[in-house]
């Protein structure tokens, strides 16, 4: 049914529309073993070991993986760095740095045993200085919030030569999911502009605004990756993706729009996965009408969540109803997906009493190179204006809408997702804590902040997490967004190219892709 939905799609005369970037021009392209260019490529020679990928967005000014704010980001450098802990695409935890651990019987001190011969991208073996820095780094909170908030948990680090212990103040049941932090050389300054990691690429170069290259490290630890060499293009000019791809530009690019697919599934594997993010109007609740709750209920029962996805998305997609997506199934709530359904009197109604009878004016702030979320706003602004909100979309650039909507938080509503950074409710969830750094929205509840506090005093698993799930739920009843859907990932892979594996996280992990 869904290849049948993206072929009709080729008959629709709709905007190209994708959340990557593309090359302009054309690659001469050949394959590891020397053949012939597979289907899709339109180079005269055979491919070298190595691809180009397509992505929306420059990312962050700095490359210090301990700073990085920006989802697309933490994507491409996933493949540059390791914590003790990595992630599986089958959302387990595995050693990396570390070759194993043991925890005390208390479970309050964790003592981890490095690995032997893992090396920095520069060449210096890793050393048990290096991750008590990197450690201490992420839990210093001289200057104010930590940069991990959770590692203020961590009451003493030591070290010998081969092992580490970290002991914490109380047990923490999700500390673990904490020490896939990136780790780092101490005596190195320039993780700014010229990363050093442990992972399977290294870091090659940076050109501003146009791409980011990627190199195999051959003195990896584990399983090496099989491409040469990797450039991230970037290019937020949408229209050209579908030229740059089957020109031979670009060999891969993720986060694709449903039309886009459908005109590349010919020459292209199409593979579908989620993005593992929480797709919703988000609301600033200190600005007017929004510090109502009655206002952003009536949004909530005006905005058809199964609507957008059928209009701007073909179906694709999961319709969510609060701040956690399907891939974290222990905190995820469906019951909270329906909890507002469409109901236009209803809505009305709720303007009405908050003093609104006929409506009034908003504005909804998207970044412009994210097609998907511009669809989403366009749908949406149809959808309130059947019960007199007049909503205006302001399209501004990537860096624009971090400093301003994110970091200034100068905006009434904006239509994002939002991701976690390790796989724990704690990672959607604390940002919207009064005091977090990053509650962007400006959520304020008494509540809230009492659930948050009795979760991280939580030993038990099963315990927090029923806490961690009456979050979500006071989320929804008090309507801090309009929660839309974790958005399906659909993803153009030149045919010849496999291995290409999806997480329960944002990250594009490239050290499994290959040629066939």
């Amino acid at each position: 049914m869904r290849k049948k939905l993206l072929s009709l799609l080729l008959l629709v005369s709709l905007l190209s529309a994708v959340l990557c970037g593309c090359k302009d021009g054309s690659a001469e392209q050949r394959t590891a073993d020397g053949q012939e260019p597979a289907i899709g490529s339109t180079g005269e020679t055979p491919p070298a070991n190595e691809i180009t990928v397509g992505i929306a967005q420059d990312l962050d000014d700095s490359l210090d993986p301990h700073k990085a704010v920006a989802a697309g980001t933490k994507e491409v450098m996933f493949n540059v760095f390791e914590g003790l802990m990595k992630p599986t695409p089958d959302g387990d935890l595995i050693p990396a740095v570390a070759d194993h651990y043991e925890l005390s019987e208390d479970k309050t001190t964790y003592t981890f045993t490095l690995r032997q011969g893992v090396q920095f991208h520069n060449g210096e073996p890793v050393e048990t200085r290096d991750v008590v820095y990197s450690i201490q780094r992420c839990a210093d909170d001289s200057e104010g919030e930590p940069l991990v908030p959770a590692l203020s948990a961590v009451q003493n680090i030591t070290a010998d030569d081969t092992t580490v212990t970290i002991t914490l103040d109380q047990p923490n049941t999700e500390f673990l999911s904490y020490l896939t932090l990136a780790i780092l050389p101490e005596d190195y300054d320039q993780q700014d502009t010229a990363p050093v990691g442990t992972g399977p690429f290294k870091f090659v170069s940076r050109a501003a605004q146009d791409n980011i290259v990627l190199e195999r490290f051959n003195s990896y630890w584990g399983t090496p990756a099989y491409l040469e060499r990797v450039t991230f293009k970037i290019m937020e000019n949408t229209d050209s993706i579908i030229i740059s791809l089957q020109s031979g530009a670009v060999d891969l690019c993720a986060h694709l729009s449903t039309t886009t697919a459908a005109q590349l599934e010919n020459d292209f594997n199409i593979e579908e996965g989620t993005m593992n993010l929480v797709q919703a109007l988000y609301l600033n609740n200190a600005e007017k009408p929004f510090d109502d709750i009655r206002v952003r209920q009536a949004l909530c029962y005006a905005v058809d969540k199964q609507g957008i996805i059928d209009i701007a998305f073909a179906g694709y997609g999961h319709p969510i109803g609060s701040s956690m997506y399907p891939a974290f199934g222990k905190y995820f709530d469906e019951s909270l997906t329906n909890r507002y359904t469409p109901d236009l009197e209803k809505a009305k109604q709720l303007l009405s009493d908050a003093g609104y009878p006929d409506g009034f004016s908003m504005t909804i702030t998207v970044p412009s190179n994210y097609q998907p979320h511009i669809d989403t706003a366009q749908v949406i602004v149809g959808q309130l204006a059947q019960i007199g909100v007049t909503a205006e979309i302001q399209l501004v650039e990537w860096g624009t809408w971090l400093s301003d909507v994110y970091a200034g938080r100068q905006f009434q509503s904006t239509v994002v997702g939002v991701d976690a950074s390790n796989m724990t409710a704690r990672a959607l969830l604390e940002r919207f804590s009064s005091t977090a750094g990053n509650n962007f929205i400006n959520y304020n509840n008494a509540e809230y902040d009492a659930l948050f506090a009795k979760a991280l005093a939580s030993f038990d698993d099963a315990g927090q997490t029923a806490v961690y799930k009456q979050m979500l739920e006071s989320l929804t009843e008090n309507a801090a967004n309009v929660y839309i859907q974790d958005l399906a990932d659909l993803v153009a892979v030149r045919k010849g190219l496999t291995g290409l594996q999806f997480y329960p996280i944002y990250v594009l992990d490239l050290s499994t892709v290959r040629y066939e």
